[in-house]
């Protein structure tokens, strides 16, 4: 980690977690801003929002009803911008990054409309969820079309190397998603087990948008794998970051309910932690509210005290530190400019964020 500064302690969390080795004790809210860090292809993004609509366009009426309700839902888009920040990194200039970052645009939103009916989520970022409004039958459908116009669109360039990464990344997300499935509900999944999860629905379309960056433009080998490690990591942070927000955030802000996951039967890596320590109260608490899926706000109460007082929301976030450290640490082999500013500002921000 030469010469890669360390992440500061500049999350809502950090309060909490100021102790831990590797953060300073100065507690700061933090002033990164997801505008800022994207000015510099602030143009390219609307030219992605642009492409994205332009695909959807369809003689049958709901398919660009239904893109255009995804496309305003206020996601951050940060996989399509980490893809163009990585490709401007490796000295690519020409148009198909901006097709590519379209692909992973609609790869994510046909995760996301097929997530939410598995979670039976009525609220996506705090607007009715796609099968809520449009029903079940038409949002499978609507997702399958997602996936498949993406490939369509992959194939208007004859990069084979980037289909198969795109591809291989897809398969990885679905098998985490039936992974995921398998483990809903299972009280006593292991950390390795949750991270597995993580690694294949999160990080790896991340490392993938980073990787097809490098592999536009003209980096070594070396520099390529060392961008998909940098989006590993960050898709890594991002989504235990995300898991915390459960515990932590404003449910008005997160555009969900709070303790939805774990009313969903997903135990995620801060109740992993609390329920190593054998605490009875806690235990009763989270296979209850996974049997029953619901929770009174006495309760929750009585589980976040118990999460505070054996510092698992610590640990969690900890791990969220460690991951956005080595993302940043991943970039330390190339050269100054806006665009390296931009990548190294993305982990902080992730850490930072609060919905």
């Amino acid at each position: 980690m030469d010469g890669v500064p360390a992440v500061g302690a500049l999350t809502p969390f950090a309060q909490v977690w100021s102790n831990l080795s590797g953060l300073n004790n100065t507690v700061a809210k933090s002033s990164v801003d997801l505008v800022q860090i994207f000015e510099p292809i602030r143009q390219d993004l609307e030219r992605v929002d642009r492409e994205f609509a332009r695909h959807v366009e369809s003689q049958v009426r709901l398919i660009p009803e239904i893109g255009g309700y995804i496309q305003k839902s206020g996601g951050k888009r940060i996989r399509p911008a980490v893809l163009l920040m990585a490709a401007r990194l490796a000295g690519y200039q020409g148009d198909r990054s901006i097709l590519y970052a379209a692909v992973v645009e609609f790869i994510h939103a046909a995760t996301l409309v097929h997530d939410d009916i598995i979670d039976e989520a009525d609220l996506r970022r705090g607007r009715l969820a796609v099968h809520s409004r449009w029903g079940n039958d038409i949002t499978v459908l609507l997702g399958d079309y997602l996936y498949i116009k993406s490939m369509a669109l992959a194939l208007t360039h004859d990069s084979l190397e980037v289909i198969r990464l795109l591809c291989d990344v897809t398969v990885r997300m679905i098998e985490g998603e039936l992974y995921q499935l398998t483990k809903n509900g299972d009280v006593d999944i292991s950390e390795e087990e949750h991270f597995e999860i993580i690694r294949r629905k999160t990080a790896y379309l991340f490392g993938g948008c980073a990787q097809i960056g490098g592999m536009l433009g003209s980096v070594s080998t070396e520099q390529e794998h060392a961008l998909r490690d940098y989006g590993y990591s960050v898709g890594m942070a991002f989504q235990l970051v995300d898991d915390l927000l459960d515990f932590t955030g404003d449910a008005t802000a997160l555009g969900k309910p709070i303790a939805g996951d774990l009313r969903e039967g997903k135990v995620t890596l801060p109740v992993i932690h609390l329920l190593r320590y054998g605490v009875p109260e806690a235990d009763r608490i989270v296979r209850d509210t996974v049997r029953d899926h619901e929770i009174s706000r006495e309760r929750w109460d009585e589980l976040r005290q118990l999460l505070a007082e054996h510092h698992s929301i610590d640990y969690a976030y900890g791990k969220a530190v460690e991951f956005a450290n080595t993302a940043r640490a991943s970039l330390a082999g190339f050269p100054a400019g806006p665009e390296l500013d931009a990548l190294l500002a993305l982990p902080e921000y992730v850490l930072s964020r609060d919905r």
